[in-house]
């Protein structure tokens, strides 16, 4: 197993000359690294190994020898590369510079990287992007999903004042590939508290000549000096036909097991032969001390924790034993630096015979047991930290069949779950590969709620207003909706498309304090709508159906809707209409207000708990796209239950769920719901809700628009009755299924989440915000925002024909792919006004 750059560690221990880690690739493939650095500079060859994952773009993975992520690595060599890292920003800056800046770190592979370049600053705060949310404390910053390569990257300083200063950035990522998630990150933060200086770090910078270009006219276009600095720089030589061969390759070691679940197919490892006993301890970690950098590190912690690591190392020395022998220090996916820090203080001490360092994480890569191969053996395990995109496989690379005699598995106390614990978590995986394993529980760090922020004097229930209903507010009728909201019609909150999708992207303005202009559709347009809601009016009947008697049987026999406005309330006026046509329940319907990055209206939910037990309410939606309302709803309830607010169930209810983002749904195939084909006039004329401070204060619902010129236009009261005529001819088929779901395991898997994931890696967008999968989010996508193309699955038929029309209208290419989980998935413009390029290097314009 490869343990360093210059050797390689076998089962026993012994060393012997090491092989280039990406020798096996290169000569299958024809990648080689093309150097372009200083003569002395690292080599890339030093620096970068070489490994295959299934992505239909790029099957080649760059993998770090010098991160301490994939590959155990020595501590100290880990921390000395970040560390001289930062001794170089520093030169850069001079020392009067250097203390007002900030560094920034990229989740989850640069969190450690970059606290040990802030560590090499001296004096520079640090705070690093997140995936978990954490209520309570407010995202700073725009991208939570938009601006990101990731899932829900949450920028959240216990300091709000802490990216507000006019100090150099200091921004840290392991590698700088085509710089668009800097680029976007500088753009969002440029926009709210522009600097004079960024500094952009790196292990190793391997942009292409263009994407160098980008960079430069970046910088003059936002009036600031952008500088980069990396340990090693070059590119990747991609032969002709790289990519099928790659994919190709993948797929064979994958039918041989060569990457399978728990180190199969790998040599050695099958460990000692059998489970080793798991310890464990908690660790005298310094009160007040954060874990990392979620909330933000500042010099003041990095001295209390630096005096600290002294007796903490002896305490993990303690609790290991006598005799270690070759120990591996293990993080936790965005738990780097506590682990290193540990892990160093260890190997300084002398308490074991050798000391490695890597972390688990979320990227699956293919394993293959070979010496010139960068990942020799993978264990599977499932995630134990309740991510915000749900239950999903994480991994930990390069450990079995590493003749480990000790692993020590560093967790924060957030983490120490039963899925930890479980027969198949991680625990559990590594106990067969090493002689020992110790769990070391680091106490997870909450920001305390802050002494002087001014809370907003909410307003007694009793004074809120009563709901709006039709016909004053809405074409439904007023026994079928009650409108949670404020009436802004009288307010102008339009703006052209492209306009707004520019001011959002760049950071400047929020989706929700701005309304798109309604889009009014063409006579094939809305004859299409008319098609296929003769089509499809039985298939949502039953979906209604199927969704109503599951929730009747499981949650409530008098459940209180709530449909999140607009796209759910069309869905709860038809629970409504079922559940009274079917048991001759009269149930009370609400549409609140929800907004992503900010959550659902306080006072809706003030109003509901005084009129409503919380127990019966039943937050329903029109269908699941990646699940990212779905834990928005999940997060905000929760933090109003964690502020003494009423508790209400986070389970949310759907018509549709192609994303297994939730367990109480009517389907979870991805159709054409002709709700999603219109706007307003098919949800009652009503517009999305609006969020801005000047229009709704502390003691306001959100806001809507009601179009009551668009009367002429309206098809809301149509579309309800065209679906509830069909019930009856549905009824019996709805009570087999529901039988059988039932009694069938429909937990969420996230499927969705993954798969816009990896969507937004493959074609180079970087931003997962900016992929709506499934037939209503493309719809969406095209008729309010700026598409840049349409995934099409092969072969999707008539489903898709206003999706054909609408692209071939906006001039919009639809691609058809081959393995899409969703029928298709719409791709919002990338920023525009950032010269951003697709994943074929060709520069993204504006039309």
């Amino acid at each position: 197993m490869t343990a360093e750059t210059s050797e390689t560690t076998t089962e026993k221990g012994k060393t012997i000359d090491a092989v280039w880690s990406g020798t096996w690739v290169a000569e299958r493939l024809g990648v080689r690294l093309e150097e372009a650095g200083d003569p002395g500079s690292p080599r890339l060859d030093e620096l970068l190994g070489l490994a295959l994952r299934r992505n239909p773009k790029r099957a080649h993975l760059l993998v770090s020898q010098a991160l301490g992520k994939h590959v155990p690595r020595s501590p100290q060599a880990v921390y000395a590369a970040g560390h001289g890292l930062g001794d170089r920003v520093r030169a850069l800056l001079g020392e009067e510079a250097a203390a007002t800046s900030v560094v920034l770190g990229y989740a989850e592979t640069a969190t450690g990287l970059g606290h040990c370049v802030a560590d090499g600053l001296g004096a520079a705060p640090y705070l690093h992007s997140t995936r978990r949310p954490v209520p309570g404390v407010e995202p700073a910053g725009g991208f939570e999903e938009a601006h990101s390569h990731a899932t829900s990257h949450l920028l959240l300083p216990q300091d709000p004042k802490l990216l507000a200063g006019d100090g150099p950035l200091v921004l840290v990522d392991d590698e700088f590939s085509t710089g668009n998630t800097v680029l976007n990150t500088i753009g969002d933060l440029h926009a709210r508290h522009p600097r004079a200086h960024y500094v952009v770090v790196a292990l190793v910078d391997m942009r292409s000549p263009a994407d160098r270009e980008r960079l430069t006219a970046f910088a003059a276009e936002i009036g600031a000096r952008v500088d980069l600095i990396a340990l090693a720089s070059g590119t990747v030589h991609l032969p002709e036909g790289v990519l099928a061969k790659g994919q190709a390759l993948v797929e064979e070691y994958e039918r041989r097991g060569a990457g399978g679940p728990a180190g199969s197919g790998t040599a050695g490892s099958g460990g000692t032969g059998s489970a080793a006993a798991v310890a464990r301890v908690e660790l005298d970690w310094p009160a007040g001390v954060p874990d990392g950098g979620r909330h933000g590190f500042t010099p003041e912690h990095r001295a209390r924790l630096e005096a600290a690591l002294p007796a903490l190392a002896r305490q993990l020395a303690d609790a290991i034993g006598a005799g270690p022998g070759r120990v591996l220090v293990l993080g936790n996916e965005e738990l780097m630096y506590a682990p290193l820090r540990l892990a160093r203080a260890l190997e300084e001490s002398g308490a074991a015979a050798e000391v490695r360092f890597s972390t688990t994480t979320r990227s699956p890569v293919l394993a293959v047991d070979d010496p010139g191969y960068a990942i020799r053996s993978r264990l599977v395990f499932p995630a134990h930290d309740a991510p915000a995109d749900g239950p999903g496989d994480r991994y930990a690379y390069n450990v079995a069949g590493a003749g480990f005699d000790t692993v020590v598995a560093v967790v924060d106390s957030h983490g120490d779950t039963a899925a930890l614990h479980a027969p198949d978590g991680l625990l559990a995986r590594l106990a067969p590969h090493t002689g020992r394993v110790l769990l070391a529980l680091v106490p997870s760090y909450t920001p305390p709620a802050s002494s002087d922020r001014q809370e907003p004097i909410m307003p007694e229930p009793s004074l809120l207003p009563e709901p709006l209903r039709g016909p004053a507010f809405s074409s439904y009728a007023p026994e079928d909706c009650g409108w949670l909201l404020q009436d802004l019609s009288d307010v102008a909150l339009e703006a052209p498309t492209e306009e707004r999708e520019e001011a959002i992207q760049a950071g400047g303005a929020h989706y929700a304090e701005s309304l798109p202009v309604e889009y009014q559709p063409s006579p094939q347009y809305q004859e299409l709508y008319r098609s296929a809601l003769t089509a499809s009016a039985a298939r949502i009947a039953r979906a209604v159906g199927t969704v109503t008697e599951t929730l009747l049987a499981e949650r409530s026999p008098s459940p209180v809707l709530v449909s999140l406005a607009r796209a759910g309330t069309p869905v709860g006026v038809l629970m409504r209409r079922w559940a009274r046509a079917r048991h001759g329940l009269d149930l009370p319907h609400y549409a609140v207000s929800i907004v992503r990055g900010r959550g659902i209206d306080p006072n809706a939910l003030r109003w509901l708990a005084a009129h409503h037990d919380p127990a019966d309410v039943v937050f329903v939606d029109g269908w699941t796209g990646k699940g990212a309302i779905t834990r928005e709803l999940a997060a905000a309830l929760e933090a109003q239950r964690e502020a003494g607010g009423p508790a209400f169930d986070p389970e949310i209810v759907v018509l549709a769920d192609p994303g297994s983002c939730v367990s109480t749904y009517g389907t979870r195939e991805d159709f054409l719901i002709p709700s999603a084909c219109l706007n307003s006039t098919v949800s009652g004329l009503i517009s999305r809700t609006v969020l801005r401070s000047d229009l709704v204060g502390p003691a306001d619902f959100h806001g809507a628009k009601f179009y009551r010129e668009l009367a002429g236009a309206d098809v809301s009261t149509g579309f309800i009755d065209t679906v509830a005529a069909r019930f009856d001819e549905v009824a019996e088929a709805v009570d087999a299924e529901v039988k059988e779901l039932l009694a069938a395991d429909r937990t969420p898997t996230w499927e969705g989440w993954a798969a816009v994931e990896r969507i937004s890696e493959e074609y180079g967008i970087h931003d997962v915000n900016l992929v709506k999968p499934g037939v209503g989010e493309t719809t969406r996508v095209l008729l309010r925002r700026v598409p840049w193309k349409i995934l099409a699955q092969r072969g999707a038929g008539a489903d898709l024909d206003h999706v054909r029309l609408l692209a071939e209208q906006r001039g919009v290419p639809v691609e058809e792919v081959d393995g899409l989980p969703y029928t298709c998935v719409g791709l919002i413009h990338p920023r525009f006004t950032r010269g951003a390029t697709g994943a074929d290097g060709k520069a993204v314009t504006s039309k």
